[in-house]
């Protein structure tokens, strides 16, 4: 199989007979990528949940959905038997709003699954307790570049990969998101954990973390914006994350890139959003082969935001409807990202090793 005909295998998850969902949070993200994309997928959206019941209405208008309302029973006694509840509200607001709907249901969660290990604890322990068949939103797992990229890698085409590194060196405006002012955890939690899920679903949970998160002098008010974690796989492997999101200058070299190389193989995709965001530039997949000359550019179609929400809840509706065998992020494997996660900060906190005594 040529390379091209790899690439033509690489599609999200999608249902044959999509369900209704019932979407809980009308946010940035809801506005910018939950609903642009299912409106792409064809996914129907049946109701609207907002704490702010005017907020609700006026994006339900916008984006021709049925109903808009501040009450989640509401929209329940509205919505098609059995829909997919998509809760995208902060982490605090989820076991609040998980014990409001029906035993069994289906539940698209937002990211990141609470703001520490404890509070994800508690989602998971309610989400079975309600036999809850539960997902966590970790989309980046279905941007296309990636789809491109996880194909190249299931077909060998690479050899063994044995190095992945995320590079993300830009300007983030927490400023738009006034709940993060206050968090006491920030960068690894609300952006990192996205490419520390990424990293899992190549190599699995990481026997151990490195890391080391601070704060940026420019932003002193908020928590650490900046990290780098390795993760452990062995003495074969190299695996990291770097960030800096307080890089403010001009954008001429910003980055923005996963990267990964194989015994056969390398290529590297760019996250576009995180470069002019929420402007953001396009995703790219380039790859190189022992028996190609230089680099090539394969064809992307689509961004991380929005297409990548069509993969997250394409892949819950599949598994539904009993058209997939497996829920890849579903909260049984995302306690892992959050273990990791919480890891890290740890790892943060304890600090590094002494130096020797001379």
């Amino acid at each position: 199989m040529n390379v091209d005909e790899i690439f033509r295998h690489a599609v999200a998850p999608k249902p044959k007979t999509p369900r209704s969902i019932v979407m809980i949070g009308s946010g940035g993200i809801v506005h910018d990528a939950h609903l642009p994309a299912y409106a792409k997928a064809e996914f129907p959206v049946a109701a609207l949940v907002d704490l702010n019941p005017e907020k609700a209405e006026v994006l339900a208008k916008k984006f021709n959905i049925p109903f808009g309302s501040g009450s989640i029973a509401e929209a329940i006694r509205f919505a098609p038997k059995d829909p997919i509840f998509d809760v995208a509200v902060p982490a605090k607001a989820i076991p609040g709003i998980l014990k409001q709907l029906p035993d069994g249901a289906a539940v698209l969660l937002q990211k990141p699954m609470g703001d520490n290990l404890a509070e994800a604890n508690e989602i998971l322990a309610l989400c079975r307790a309600k036999g809850l068949t539960a997902a966590v939103n970790f989309q980046l797992r279905w941007a296309p570049n990636m789809l491109l990229a996880r194909a190249l890698t299931s077909s060998g085409t690479l050899g063994e990969l044995h190095d992945m590194e995320v590079s993300v060196s830009v300007h983030m405006p927490w400023e738009l998101w006034s709940f993060l002012k206050t968090a006491p955890r920030l960068e690894i939690t609300y952006h990192s954990i996205h490419y520390i899920d990424l990293v899992r679903s190549w190599f699995g949970t990481p026997r151990s973390v490195y890391c080391k998160s601070v704060r940026s002098p420019r932003t002193p008010d908020l928590a650490s914006t900046k990290s780098v974690i390795t993760l452990d796989y062995g003495d074969d492997k190299r695996v990291f994350i770097a960030t800096n999101h307080s890089h403010d200058f001009a954008p001429t070299l910003q980055r923005s890139f996963v990267q990964w190389e194989g015994m056969e193989g390398a290529m590297r995709a760019q996250m576009g959003v995180n470069l002019n965001y929420p402007v953001g530039e396009p995703d790219d997949l380039e790859y190189i082969l022992r028996d190609e000359e230089g680099w090539r550019v394969a064809t992307v179609s689509g961004n991380w935001f929005p297409d990548a929400f069509m993969g997250s809840m394409g892949a819950l509706q599949a598994y539904v409807q009993g058209e997939a065998p497996t829920l890849p992020t579903s909260v049984e494997d995302a306690i892992d990202t959050m273990r990791t996660v919480e890891a890290a900060y740890i790892s943060s906190e304890r600090g590094g090793v002494v130096l020797p005594v001379e």
